[in-house]
């Protein structure tokens, strides 16, 4: 069986193609793929070439970890009880290893995946375009409560990056009740769509005493501009990913006692908690998804995910 992807042939060099499937195994779940995200993080660096050693990378690559499609059928028992998959099941899948003869990193840009049912989330409603972004959003809780673990004290008072992960990131942070945090970005086109939090350009902030400073920016410099700003005892989260090795200047961070945390991805349980939030509506995806494109003009799309501005959250639409 052969479903098309999007391949990255090399840096810079895009396709879209047929790929023979894996073979089902039982407890697999094939679906039928309506939208799929481009990450402007991990993806951007695939694209150009700019991922540090990574487990799996290698070209030819499909990428993609940000998918939602209606389950076609399923390859012996898939679940039990109420978490049991089924034919027609809404759910969102995170990354897949469908594809025979590429690199699957992180395997989810094809109009049809074949995936082991626990990997799944089920949606409930119609799991539209903006469920793409639950990974995004799991990987947003993680950072911020790391499993429950995080002092509830230390809430982001700061954000670094005005994109979607730093909009969720925010909005995560006032669905929890905390002070609400304020946001820097420096482009002009990003500045907006602040949602009872405060959001303003570097320059404007003489703040000093900042006790968690998240980054999302994904800029390598950022521990030298943010260190000076922290309050004694503060912390900086990094939840960008970096394609260059981060330094910071040693007297600034000992006067501070100055702490660095590294968030990494989400995991089952974040996505779960996630899902959660959103049926019950204590989070919105709303106003996160800017663009919607379709496969064949994926080398277009990305270009503009990764390029403009303007655009927070490229989607690709599989459904014709």
């Amino acid at each position: 069986m052969k479903a098309a992807a999007i391949v990255f042939d090399r840096p810079r060099a895009l396709s879209v193609r047929q790929l023979d499937l894996r073979p089902a195994q039982a407890g697999d779940i094939e679906v039928a793929v309506d939208f799929s995200g481009i990450s402007t993080g991990t993806e951007r660096m695939l694209w150009d070439g700019s991922m540090p050693p990574f487990p799996g990378l290698g070209y030819p690559l499909v990428p993609g970890y940000e998918t939602v499609g209606t389950v076609l059928r399923t390859h012996g028992a898939c679940g039990q009880g109420s978490g049991a998959i089924h034919a027609g099941d809404r759910v969102f899948v995170p990354g897949s290893y469908s594809f025979e003869a590429v690199h699957n990193l992180f395997g989810g840009a094809g109009e049809r995946l074949l995936v082991p049912h626990d990997r799944v989330v089920r949606l409930s409603g119609d799991g539209g375009a903006e469920s793409i972004l639950l990974a995004l959003a799991a990987t947003a809780y993680h950072t911020v409560s790391q499993g429950g673990t995080t002092d509830p004290d230390m809430p982001p008072d700061l954000i670094i990056g005005h994109g979607v992960m730093g909009r969720l990131l925010a909005r995560l942070t006032v669905a929890a009740g905390a002070p609400a945090p304020v946001v820097w970005e420096t482009q002009p086109q990003r500045q907006s769509g602040a949602r009872d939090y405060q959001v303003m350009h570097p320059d404007e902030d003489e703040r000093k005493d900042y006790r968690a400073v998240y980054d999302v920016s994904g800029d390598a410099d950022i521990l030298h501009r943010v260190i000076p700003r922290l309050a004694r005892g503060g912390e900086v989260v990094l939840a960008g990913f970096y394609s260059r090795n981060l330094s910071f200047a040693y007297a600034p961070a000992f006067m501070r006692e100055a702490r660095i945390r590294v968030a990494a991805e989400w995991r089952r349980a974040d996505l779960l908690a996630v899902n959660e939030l959103l049926n019950t509506g204590r989070l919105e995806l709303d106003g996160l998804v800017t663009h919607t494109d379709r496969p064949g003009r994926a080398e277009e799309a990305y270009e503009t995910a990764f390029g403009d501005a303007a655009c927070l959250k490229m989607v690709m639409d599989w459904r014709h």
